[in-house]
């Protein structure tokens, strides 16, 4: 390959993957202008490159509308520990779903965020805080604390020593709150957050651990802070999450 096609195939590539990007996880499908506005991309570059994603169905089009298409989540499902961890989840997410009637999320951890595997929708009015394969800060979600909690010491330093960005006015704010908030999660065995990632909202999640030390994901519930009554919820969750580590560390099939 000549360095100039080569140089022709990165640009291409790194034009895609802004487009990619762009999309945020509240959006509710983008127009060419707002994209290429987030991408900082001209106008008629995304309108081509969203042409060509749209027909290979890594984008879908609804009116004047795009959002990101069938086939990523098809090409996501591939990927081996998601699509196992889901599996085996899916019948204690039910159970803690239809136990709690809250909304149930499970997640792993990825550098200094928590990654959306599965969610299992509660309470029909109030949407997901996250979706699969969406991400958040680890120190704004009970999910992050649950796992960094029982994580390596250089894992828990790297997200203590980041930006620690507050999501809300209750987002805990620098390293020392941090250390003390997962110090009594250890304690515990489960992580809780209230307004810290989304005003009007409160989670539990106890972290998934294989042979009861390595923090593989973490499960939680979700739900409006009117009514989330916490000393009902932290038994379920727990619970689920131990369950969980037996299948997980057991290699179990539901």
């Amino acid at each position: 390959m000549r360095t100039a096609d080569w140089t022709d195939s990165v640009s291409v590539l790194d034009r895609i993957t802004a487009v990619f990007e762009a999309f945020g996880e509240q959006d509710e499908g983008l127009g060419v202008s707002e994209l290429a506005r987030r991408a900082n991309l001209p106008k008629s570059t995304v309108s081509r490159i969203a042409a060509d994603l749209v027909g290979q169905q890594f984008l879908d089009r609804e009116g004047d509308k795009l959002f990101l298409g069938v086939r990523l989540f098809e090409l996501g499902q591939t990927v081996e520990q998601p699509r196992r961890l889901r599996h085996l989840a899916l019948p204690v997410m039910t159970d803690l779903r239809n136990l709690t009637g809250r909304t149930v999320h499970l997640a792993v951890l990825e550098g200094e965020d928590v990654v959306f595997i599965s969610v299992m929708r509660g309470e029909p009015a109030l949407p997901p805080v996250g979706h699969a394969g969406g991400r958040l800060p680890a120190h704004a979600t009970a999910l992050g604390k649950a796992m960094l909690a029982f994580s390596p010491p250089d894992v828990v330093q790297r997200v203590a020593d980041g930006a620690l960005v507050r999501r809300t006015p209750r987002t805990v704010g620098d390293a020392a709150a941090l250390q003390r908030e997962l110090s009594e999660t250890r304690r515990n065995g489960f992580a809780s957050e209230r307004e810290e990632c989304v005003i009007g909202r409160a989670c539990i999640a106890s972290p998934i651990l294989v042979h009861g030390a390595v923090p593989v994901a973490a499960i939680s519930v979700t739900g409006s802070t009117e009514d989330f009554d916490q000393d009902r919820v932290v038994p379920a969750v727990r619970a689920a999450a131990m369950t969980l580590g037996r299948r997980v560390g057991a290699g179990r099939t539901p």
